[in-house]
């Protein structure tokens, strides 16, 4: 039975690189000199540290910017609520890498597919979604109501099964 699945996944390599180049910008601009801008990635997370707030929205808006250079959808990134004092006058702000579909977004596109009444079935699967049908242009139906209809998250399609 052809089938494919629906899933959250960022390319972690592009972010890596992403993240030395933002490094390699904040230590060659004037406006970071003297001061102990940085920013590091860790397992699924990126920190951001500098002295003011301002600091942090000029580090964010590189990082946004180098992210969308290397093709990587800014919808992976999830800017943490505040921004914490780490001692003495600096700040750090997290942001987390999205990875899998949340259980939210899956029960959204299962939802959906039900009631397309197309003779397509969605199965949550752990953090992806497995859609399965008789016909291959169902599934390319399926495909496309997912993109039309779910935006608030970077959703691609994999493991195409015929």
């Amino acid at each position: 039975m052809p089938s494919f699945d629906t899933l959250c996944a960022p390319n972690f390599v592009e972010i890596k690189n992403a993240v030395t180049n933002v490094e390699k910008e904040i230590a060659t601009r004037f406006d970071f000199k003297g001061s102990s801008a940085a920013i590091e990635l860790k397992d699924k997370e990126i920190f951001a540290f500098g002295d003011s707030e301002f600091h942090l929205t000029q580090i964010e808006d590189i990082l946004r910017n180098k992210l969308s250079k290397r093709s990587v959808d800014i919808r992976f990134l999830n800017k943490a609520d505040g921004i914490q004092k780490i001692g003495g006058d600096k700040v750090k702000q997290v942001f987390t890498l999205k990875n899998g579909v949340d259980s939210d977004t899956a029960k959204k596109i299962q939802r959906l597919i039900k009631d397309s009444k197309l003779k397509t079935q969605a199965a949550i699967q752990g953090d992806v979604v497995r859609i399965s049908g008789a016909k291959r242009d169902d599934l390319q139906a399926a495909m496309a109501l997912i993109k039309d209809h779910i935006k608030d998250a970077p959703l691609s399609f994999d493991n195409f099964r015929d």
